[in-house]
């Protein structure tokens, strides 16, 4: 019991040194100045945390630890903060962890909630933030046998527990999501295969040998089709808000996340437990986050992806909590929780530290300072989010023809900053048309995320499993657990649509005459794509083809049954042909209406944003999508030419001109604006090397030029 007592006050002691250390005056200058740089990397699509954290790291040589952690933890735990500030105001996720806050923050501020969308934001990300904190301050001790007990198989169980998500997070289409999921992780297969070094549809692209990065492809899916969209309508985001709405907005914001701080702790733990595990990403956490709070929520399967401040909260409380945990293994055992992270190992050997032991005992005051920092750096992060959110939630009220340019141009510049490579600016290009389709027939886009993000770690850890437990593995009893709740994930959609149609058999005679629609044909493409993919795979070596074929089969079989669906299955009677207490019946009975059902009751039930186009002539959607698409082709066309930067200018002039008439002396200014700050950030604090152009080799001479 003293021993026990002992090494509290121990602990208490660090923990009170390590703080009053931070709260001198220059530590806590460069704790707000990573604070300041983190929340401008995260409203810049694309770019994250991880880039500011490299661009940090050659000035940390001078300082001493309490200030470099400071630094370099206050611009990584406030990236997530600023993350949803684009996801919010236009449906561009700011980061991979901010692509889940996008389903319902960007229809909040369609419907000039922009306000109590960004505020809950903030407010969530602060105790989401506070919360991984505490999770650091208390669990490395407790949590070292517990990650020294993890292995391959319980690391992959976790993984396929993720993916089983891909059944929640498909809305009232599971057969879609289902495919669209693993369409993702075939793709997230792409490159060298780690087992027998087969190249795996690289189609003879040294671009794809490496795979193809998540940033041009979360871009593509989510952020273009929402652009495209707003050009489409030719409307601003919200309606025009005052004051006054803003700041009530703020406060009802607030307000939501007190009420619902259950679901903030609850979020919490998933982004701080799942932030400790390596090799996990903080890609898949909101959306874990989300489609547990989906599931648990009343009437969330009704609400959510259509405006409900709980997928906001959801989402950015565990994305922020993420930073807390990930940090455990990093200081526990020397092994990164995640990529930047990785980074911050660097850190710790500019200073001589040696993460293990030795930052539990004789550095721990230096462990407790990172602590405060995370705690710290997000309640700065939350106040300088707050102070400025009535400028952020004025976006949303701005005309499309003043959105669009300035949004693409940093897009393409967060697109090209994954391998800065041509290839980044076609996959966007690719994927933005095929995120484009997706959203217009209502194909749920998350499950393709989760299978991308979460694709290449099953494969890895599976045959690390199989190679160092033989079959044995799957007897371990954590890796049982959550088998078997993956497998009640994916197929209790089906078990609720056979309740809801009264038995097999009765679902089996549902059927009519085949019927064609146009919205058939994008899963006749998808079948197409995933077809040739498997036939291609067939020739590789029986290691690099296992996965594939079995992920590919799945994907055609689900695919062939929606198409059946489609054609063949008689129409379901409309919901508002029937009385509410029909309506109600039949919910209690298949379950709906204690938030556990499939939803098939609800058509609005669809886990995505849905299109704002309906009420426009099929022939004026596709005129003014092509046109959006031709932009994009162009815009990359002038950019091999003559260079990012100038073409931004050109775009600008171009498209505000001839889209809405805009005046010349703001199409100038707006123009020069941009051009000035896109210059000043990226060419010259950050450093970002442009794509090579084709006059910086006819004239060698402007190869000085900002992007030339």
């Amino acid at each position: 019991m003293d021993a026990i007592t002992g090494e509290i006050a121990f602990m208490a002691t660090a923990a009170g040194k390590a703080f009053f250390i931070l709260l001198e005056p220059t530590r806590l200058m460069y704790l707000a100045a990573g604070c300041i740089m983190g929340l401008v990397l995260g409203i810049v699509p694309g770019i994250g945390g991880l880039a500011g954290t490299a661009m940090l790291l050659p000035f940390t040589f001078n300082m001493d630890p309490y200030a470099a952690f400071a630094l370099l933890l206050g611009l990584g735990s406030t990236v997530a903060t600023g993350d949803p500030i684009p996801a919010v105001l236009f449906g561009v996720p700011g980061g991979a962890g901010s692509a889940a806050t996008v389903l319902d923050g960007f229809p909040m501020a369609k419907k000039g909630e922009a306000g109590r969308a960004l505020s809950a934001s903030y407010m969530s990300s602060l105790m989401g933030g506070i919360f991984g904190a505490c999770l650091l301050a208390v669990s490395i001790p407790i949590l070292r046998p517990v990650m020294l007990f993890l292995g391959s198989p319980e690391l992959l169980a976790f993984a396929v527990l993720g993916i089983s998500m891909v059944a929640i997070l498909s809305g009232n289409a599971p057969l879609r999501g289902i495919a669209a999921g693993c369409f993702g992780i075939m793709i997230a297969m792409i490159g060298t295969d780690p087992q027998s070094g087969t190249l795996r549809w690289t189609f003879d692209s040294l671009y794809l040998w490496d795979g193809l990065p998540l940033t041009p492809l979360l871009l593509g899916i989510f952020a273009l089709p929402e652009l495209c969209d707003l050009l489409i309508t030719r409307t601003a985001i919200s309606k025009v808000i005052d004051n006054s709405s803003i700041y009530k907005g703020q406060w009802q914001g607030m307000k939501d996340c007190f009420s619902h701080w259950w679901l903030i702790m609850r979020c919490s733990w998933i982004g701080g437990g799942i932030g400790a595990i390596p090799g996990m990403g903080a890609s898949v956490i909101d959306w874990l986050a989300y489609g547990h709070a989906l599931k648990s929520e009343k009437g969330a399967n009704r609400t959510f992806g259509t405006g409900d401040v709980r997928g906001v909260i959801a989402s950015e409380s565990a994305n922020n909590a993420k930073e807390g945990g990930a940090l455990v293994p990093t200081i526990a055992f020397g092994v990164p929780g995640s990529a930047s992270m990785a980074i911050l190992l660097g850190a710790f050997l500019i200073h001589g530290l040696v993460p293990g032991p030795d930052m539990l005992h004789k550095n721990l005051d230096i462990t407790y300072s990172m602590v405060w920092s995370v705690a710290l750096a997000n309640v700065l992060g939350a106040g300088m989010c707050y102070a400025f959110s009535p400028q952020f939630a004025r976006l949303a009220t701005l005309r499309f023809s003043l959105i669009c340019p300035a949004v693409m141009g940093i897009i393409y510049i967060g697109a090209f900053e994954a391998t800065r490579q041509w290839g980044d600016l076609y996959a966007l290009l690719f994927f933005g048309l095929v995120g484009w389709f997706m959203k217009q027939f209502k194909w749920p886009r998350p499950p393709l995320i989760l299978g991308a993000v979460l694709g290449d770690t099953i494969e890895r850890y599976m045959f690390i499993s199989v190679e160092r437990y033989g079959i044995s593995w799957f007897a371990r009893p954590v890796v049982a657990i959550l088998f078997i709740v993956a497998i009640i994930g994916l197929t209790r959609p089906l078990l609720q649509d056979i309740k809801y149609h009264g038995g097999v058999k009765k679902m089996a005679t549902n059927f009519q005459a085949p019927t064609f629609h146009p919205t058939q044909l994008f899963t006749i493409f998808m079948i197409a794509v995933v077809g040739s993919m498997v036939t291609i795979a067939t020739q590789w070596d029986f290691s690099a083809k296992i996965v594939p074929l079995v992920v590919g089969t799945a994907a055609l079989t689900a695919l062939a049954f929606s198409l059946l669906n489609d054609m063949c299955r008689k129409p379901e009677v409309a919901v508002g042909d029937l009385s509410e207490q029909t309506i109600h019946d039949i919910e209690k009975r298949i379950g709906v209406a204690e938030g556990t059902g499939s939803g098939k009751m609800d058509e609005k039930l669809h886990m995505d944003i849905t299109s704002d186009t309906a009420h426009l002539p099929i022939s004026v959607v596709a005129k003014r999508a092509a046109r959006f698409f031709g932009y994009l082709v162009a815009f990359m066309g002038v950019m091999a030419v003559i260079g990012l930067v100038p073409t931004a200018a050109l775009f600008v002039v171009v498209f505000m001109r001839y889209e809405n008439r805009e005046r010349w002396p703001l199409v100038i200014s707006y123009a020069i604006v941009l051009v000035f700050a896109v210059s000043f950030v990226f060419d010259n604090v950050m450093s970002i090397p442009w794509p090579p152009t084709l006059i910086s080799q006819w004239f060698p001479a402007l190869k000085f030029l900002p992007s030339i």
